[in-house]
């Protein structure tokens, strides 16, 4: 039986750290539609992702702390590998282990009644810096996991983040990131790690998704590949509605 919202994680260190590190940079947050919430649900959350403060927001608005999946190389880096433990998220492990620890340590944290948080466009979006309103191509791993997770009350809760007022950091050169992870094809070129800092943004949580046994049903069935597509665009699609009427 799923526990509420609010004490799916015995600590709230991460959300601690989200709430001192927005107030320090002075980033603030219009939240719309948090009555869409399930309280009462295992959550995955799915949201757009441009910038290192989305994990924070993201906490800030729900109000506990939520394991974001991220990428492997924020674990080999000095100090990013300690800020990203703190922060409660799981690295992915590289190469072809990655996808299985994803659902390895996703579905763990689940059954644990711990909110699981994943960017599907990937880290795409945080070294090729897009306008506010631009949503990469959706990778379909979250909906496999929702699918496949031994869970009978989990939800999918799509959340857009658009920025109102930013400005561009540079972190550090592209090939220090190389000199850890030599493996990522992002790092590859020259040039600099951009940051986008916010400054204010507005937050909206969309419609969330039930998983009941119905649509896992589907997904053990014939309908396997339409399903998950289903569900990717679902998200995509109320996301994008949103960060497309903002820019209007």
């Amino acid at each position: 039986m799923a526990t509420t919202v609010g004490s799916s994680i015995q600590h709230d260190v991460p959300l601690k750290i989200s709430r001192v590190l927005l107030t320090v940079a002075d980033v603030s947050a219009n939240c719309r539609y948090s009555e869409r919430i399930p309280r009462q649900n295992r959550l995955l959350i799915v949201s757009n992702h441009r910038s290192p403060f989305d994990a924070p927001l993201l906490m800030r608005a729900i109000g506990c702390p939520v394991r974001f999946a991220c990428h492997h190389y924020m674990s080999q880096v000095p100090l990013l590998r300690q800020i990203t433990l703190l922060m409660g998220a799981f690295p992915l492990e590289s190469g072809h282990s990655c996808q299985s620890s994803f659902f390895r340590t996703s579905t763990n944290l689940l059954l644990s009644n711990q909110l699981v948080g994943v960017f599907p466009e990937g880290a795409d979006p945080m070294v090729n810096v897009n306008p506010p309103h631009h949503l990469s191509t959706f990778h379909r791993g979250f909906a496999h996991l929702a699918l496949k997770a031994p869970v009978d009350d989990l939800a999918i809760l799509p959340v857009a983040i658009f920025s109102r007022q930013e400005k561009l950091a540079k972190i550090a050169p592209l090939a220090l990131f190389r000199r850890f992870d030599p493996s990522e094809a992002l790092f590859q070129n020259e040039g600099w790690h951009a940051a986008v800092i916010y400054r204010h943004v507005d937050i909206a949580f969309g419609r969330p998704l039930m998983i009941d046994r119905e649509v896992k049903s589907r997904y053990r069935g014939c309908h396997g590949a339409s399903i998950v597509r289903e569900i990717t665009e679902a998200c995509r699609g109320q996301i994008a509605d949103f960060l497309t009427r903002k820019n209007c």
